[in-house]
């Protein structure tokens, strides 16, 4: 897949919006080590007080919480608000497939550089909230020093 721009994106109200409504935040591709962006981001969400639930291919628990394999292994009953995707953008259709078939998912986000408009189109299309090539930690760190 030839890199993107983003067509489907939240402004920066809706962004706000999101993170006032999301209290849980699967994570997928989070790596255990320290060094990876991917860990860093799942660091500083916790630190703000977000449940992090990560999904990884290996480990059992990664900063403390139980790690699951993808997005339907999380037991339904645990709802979802934002689906937090550090993957290459030829899997994220997948995961917005697997987020829709879930049914209880607000909002798909794909961190810097990760833009697939095809998947984009489809998860705002069974109304959820899209942000495209966005750092979680930039944009919620930006929000919180606004409102100072």
């Amino acid at each position: 897949m030839e890199c993107e721009m983003p067509q489907i994106n939240s402004n920066k109200d809706e962004i706000k919006k999101i993170f006032d409504q999301t209290k849980t935040i699967a994570i997928i591709g989070c790596s255990p080590k320290k060094e990876k962006d991917s860990n860093k981001v799942a660091v500083y969400l916790q630190n703000q007080g977000f449940r992090i639930i990560p999904v990884y291919p290996k480990e059992d628990i990664i900063l403390g919480e139980k790690v699951y394999r993808s997005l339907s292994d999380i037991p339904q009953d645990i709802k979802i608000d934002m689906v937090d995707i550090f993957r290459k953008p030829a899997v994220i259709a997948d995961i917005v497939d697997e987020a829709i078939n879930r049914g209880n998912v607000d909002t798909i986000w794909t961190q810097l550089g990760l833009v697939n408009n095809e998947a984009a189109k489809k998860a705002r299309d069974a109304n959820m909230h899209v942000v495209q090539s966005h750092c979680t930690k930039v944009e919620h760190n930006f929000l919180k020093s606004q409102s100072i």
